[in-house]
């Protein structure tokens, strides 16, 4: 192979951009660019030196490539390609500013405004609402704080990949981590990574959680979408975190994809969207944090086309003081009732799905929608869960 190829590989560009790029430098050379497995070392750094202005045009066209690629990536991949809830990816315009809301009874009056709060943030996740009527955001490995006007504060640098977040009665900034784990994050100086394997395996890709009132933390765990699973792999599952311990249970290894994930108001009821199904799931939470009664609790409008037919691509996931239940998906936001009736569905305002939600802003009655880059919130007729976020 190739030095070049070889270069191209390790960036991670496709195979056959990088055999173009070989081939067209192999032909500017004359000759093939030093095959590193054929020439004793003396030679190779000899081979190496005689041309330099060639490996600089070869370097400078894998720059220009690499960062070509890299746009590609970011924007032109589509729904199926999530990180997550493609997690990363932004919307390829500016949101719409004059869209609005249907009528959604007892949750959104009909021609409700959805107001954009920030956009171009180069992906966005979480919208975890505090006390103060800000919301917490992950993007692009930051946890910034947005306040009511949109004014964006960086609470935390990087966050090693942190998606869905949480909080506990502590007031701790808990986020689940594409790095395999699951950490405290904030406030500095408490910083603490609470699990980071099972059963002596790492996890698969931590994605979404929540906290209940006892300080118990639930979390999701699953693939990435186009992921190759591994036998050695944990199965996709749901886990709980005992309170106040680095004790992890699996409480639901029975869904295909689990992802966005909340808790009633009472802790009663555990939900969680199925990325793979067609249905948001529920159980009931026992006083051990474990779960019985599985339930199909609400259909959701299926626009998610994948090898094996149309499935929800529910995302996030979140609940009003009301029990209404919200889920990110690729037909917007999708909202059921506390017996799981399918209410409605509210449309981005731009054409890629949204990827979580939660509550905050004046009065904790605004539904905080993030992804693709761009924060947006529509006034509710509900509040939100006191001191829950989402």
């Amino acid at each position: 192979m190739s030095l070049v190829r070889i270069f191209l590989e390790v960036y991670l560009l496709p195979q056959n951009l990088s055999l173009f790029l070989g081939d067209f430098l192999t032909a500017v050379w004359g000759e093939p660019i030093v095959n590193s497995a054929s020439l004793p070392e003396k030679e190779f750094q000899q081979e190496i030196g005689m041309k330099p202005k060639v490996i600089f045009v070869a370097l400078l066209c894998l720059l220009c490539e690499v960062a070509a690629f890299g746009q590609t990536r970011e924007s032109g991949r589509g729904r199926g390609q999530e990180g997550g809830r493609g997690r990363g990816q932004q919307a390829a315009q500016p949101p719409a500013t004059d869209k609005v809301t249907p009528e959604i009874a007892g949750v959104v009056k009909a021609g409700t405004k959805i107001e954009i709060v920030k956009f171009g943030l180069g992906g966005t996740d979480a919208g975890m609402g505090m006390s103060d009527g800000s919301v917490l955001v992950s993007s692009r490995g930051s946890l910034l704080k947005i306040d009511p006007d949109g004014n964006a504060t960086t609470l935390v640098e990087n966050t090693d990949q942190a998606a869905g977040l949480a909080i506990d009665r502590k007031g701790r900034v808990i986020a689940a981590q594409y790095s395999k784990k699951v950490s405290v994050l904030y406030p500095k100086g408490s910083e603490e990574v609470l699990t980071d394997s099972f059963d002596g395996k790492p996890y698969i890709r931590p994605n979404d959680l929540v906290v209940d009132k006892k300080g118990g933390i639930y979390f999701t765990d699953c693939y990435q979408i186009g992921a190759t699973p591994s036998p050695n792999d944990l199965p996709q599952s749901v886990y709980y975190i005992a309170p106040n311990s680095h004790k992890v249970i699996r409480v639901a290894s029975d869904v295909r994809r689990p992802n966005g994930i909340t808790l009633s108001a009472d802790d009663k009821t555990l939900y969680v969207n199925d990325w793979d199904g067609a249905y948001l799931l529920t159980y009931d939470v026992q006083p051990d944090g474990t779960l019985k009664n599985r339930k199909n609790f609400g259909k959701y409008t299926l626009k998610e086309e994948t090898d094996h037919g149309l499935v929800s691509g529910a995302d996030g996931l979140c609940i009003d003081s009301a029990g209404h239940t919200f889920a990110t998906t690729p037909a917007g936001v999708q909202v059921f009732s506390a017996k799981g009736e399918h209410l409605g569905d509210i449309e981005a305002p731009y054409d890629m799905p949204p990827q979580n939600c939660g509550f905050g802003g004046p009065g904790n009655s605004y539904l905080y929608v993030t992804g693709r880059g761009v924060v947006y919130r529509i006034h509710t007729l509900t509040a939100g869960v006191k001191d829950r976020g989402k």
